[in-house]
C-alpha cells in the first residue's frame, strides 16, 4: 500500500499534472540513487509505460508528460536516477517523438 502510494505522488510529481502550472516538468538528473525522488526506467515498449514522456527544448511547454531537464538541481521540480533495472524503478517511462502523446497513468 505504501509502495503504491510512492508510485502515485511520484507520478503527479513528474507528470507536471498541476493544472496552475505554467511550465514542462522542470527535472534533474542525478548519478545517485539516494538523492532521487524517484529511479525511472526507460523502456522500448509504449504498452508497459507509466508514462509517455516528450522531451522538449523549451521549459514553457505546459502539457502532461512533458520533461524539460535543468543544469541545475536547485531549478528542478523533481530528481530523477535512471536505472538499468525495470524492477527497482518506480517509474517506467517512454519517450515519444510526438508532444501530442505524451501523458501519464495513474
Amino acid at each position: 500500500m505504501r509502495k503504491a502510494l510512492q508510485k502515485l505522488l511520484i507520478l503527479i510529481i513528474l507528470s507536471n499534472f498541476i493544472p496552475l502550472s505554467v511550465s514542462a516538468a522542470q527535472i534533474f538528473i542525478t548519478n545517485y540513487p539516494s538523492e532521487a525522488n524517484a529511479k525511472v526506467f526507460v523502456t522500448k515498449y509504449q504498452s508497459e509505460a507509466n508514462c509517455i514522456v516528450y522531451d522538449t527544448q523549451y521549459s514553457n511547454d505546459s502539457e502532461p508528460g512533458v520533461w524539460f531537464y535543468t543544469k541545475y538541481k536547485s531549478d528542478a521540480r523533481a530528481v530523477i536516477y535512471y536505472t538499468q533495472y525495470k524492477s527497482e524503478a518506480d517509474l517506467i517511462v517512454y519517450f515519444t517523438k510526438y508532444k501530442s502523446d505524451a501523458r501519464c497513468r495513474y
